[in-house]
């Protein structure tokens, strides 16, 4: 499966929860636009703290939608592979192996960007 199948996939899960537990959901989402729109750093920067407790959670689904948002957010590969090395270096073999997942998803989504 693709990480573009992967995070269309779970984007069904979640409306599937969102129509079961809605008030719950919806006070996930205030929380997290709560967190992403206040505060000193920019939604990049944000992001690159997200994908780095995606990795240490070892959550592949929160990592595919951490990279997504981070190119969104006008990440680079670069940035991405610095980061990548201090979760790495914080987390371990574990960490080495999750951040094989997210350069993957990286590249993937990179490669079917509209150029």
């Amino acid at each position: 499966m693709s990480y573009t199948d992967k995070i269309d996939a779970m984007r069904g899960e979640l409306r599937a929860l969102n129509k079961a537990m809605p008030e719950a959901t919806r006070a996930f989402g205030a929380l997290t636009k709560a967190a992403k729109d206040q505060g000193v750093l920019s939604v990049k920067e944000k992001e690159f703290v997200a994908l780095g407790s995606a990795l240490g959670q070892r959550c592949e689904p929160c990592i595919n939608f951490h990279v997504e948002a981070l190119m969104k957010a006008g990440g680079t590969r670069e940035e991405l592979c610095d980061v990548l090395a201090m979760c790495i270096q914080m987390g371990g073999g574990p960490a080495l192996m999750y951040a094989g997942h997210a350069l993957a998803c990286w590249d993937e989504l990179a490669a079917s960007a509209p150029a």
